[in-house]
C-alpha cells in the first residue's frame, strides 16, 4: 500500500496525466465549477505537477475562470426558470442575492481568494443579483488569479512535500490558517448579510406605515 505514495508510483502517475494533453488540465478545473463535489485543489496541485508551475497554473486558472463565468451565465439565463425555482426560493440565496446587489464587487472578490469557498454558491448567487456580467467576470478572473497561484505554489514541489517532513508541516499549517481565515470570512459575511437583511426589511416597513 505504502508503494501507492512513493515517489517512483507519483512520477509515473504524473507523466500518464501529462501524455493526455494540456486539454485536460483546462478540462477538469471546468467540470469543478459545475460538480462542486469534484476537488479543485487535486487538480491544480496535478497540473503543476506535470506542467510545472506556471503553465499548470495557468491551466487551472483558465478551466476555473471560464467554468465559474460558464455557470454564472447559465444561470444569469436560466436561473428564473420553473424548473430552477427551488434554487431561487432557498432562504440563503435570497438573502446572498439582497446582499451581493448592496454590496457589489468586494465582498464576492475576496470570499473567490480563498480556496475553500463554496464556489458553486458564489456563481450561482452572481447570476441570480443584478452584477453585471463585465464586472462578475473581472471579479472572478481576479480572485481566482490569486486562490489559484496560492495552490499551485503551495503544491508545485510534491517530491518535497514528500520527502521533507518539515516543509509538509508548514504547508498543511499554510492551508489550515486558509481554511480558518476564509471560515471567519465567511462567518462575518454571513452575519453583514442578516444585519444588512434586517435593515432593509425595517426600511421597507416604515415606508408602507408612511403610506
Amino acid at each position: 500500500m505504502f508503494d501507492w505514495f512513493s515517489w517512483d508510483t507519483l512520477t509515473d502517475l504524473t507523466q500518464d496525466y501529462r501524455a493526455l494533453g494540456p486539454i485536460i488540465g483546462i478540462l477538469l478545473p471546468f467540470l469543478e465549477a459545475i460538480l462542486p463535489f469534484l476537488p479543485l485543489i487535486v487538480f491544480i496541485v496535478a497540473n503543476v505537477t506535470a506542467y510545472g508551475l506556471l503553465f499548470g497554473f495557468l491551466l487551472s486558472w483558465a478551466g476555473s475562470v471560464i467554468g465559474a463565468y460558464t455557470v454564472f451565465l447559465v444561470i444569469r439565463k436560466y436561473g428564473r426558470a420553473r424548473v430552477l425555482g427551488f434554487i431561487t426560493r432557498h432562504e440563503k440565496i435570497q438573502k446572498l442575492i439582497l446582499w451581493v446587489e448592496r454590496n457589489g464587487f468586494g465582498p464576492l472578490f475576496l470570499l473567490i481568494c480563498f480556496p475553500f469557498t463554496p464556489s458553486a454558491l458564489v456563481n450561482i448567487v452572481a447570476g441570480l443579483s443584478n452584477m453585471k456580467k463585465k464586472t462578475y467576470l473581472w471579479t472572478v478572473t481576479l480572485g481566482k488569479l490569486i486562490m489559484i497561484f496560492i495552490v499551485s505554489f503551495i503544491g508545485s514541489d510534491i517530491k518535497a512535500l514528500i520527502t521533507q517532513p518539515v516543509r509538509t508541516a508548514i504547508v498543511v499549517l499554510i492551508i489550515a490558517i486558509l481554511w480558518f481565515v476564509g471560515k471567519r470570512v465567511e462567518k462575518r459575511i454571513d452575519q453583514k448579510v442578516e444585519a444588512d437583511l434586517h435593515h432593509f426589511r425595517r426600511n421597507r416597513k416604515i415606508r408602507e406605515e408612511r403610506r
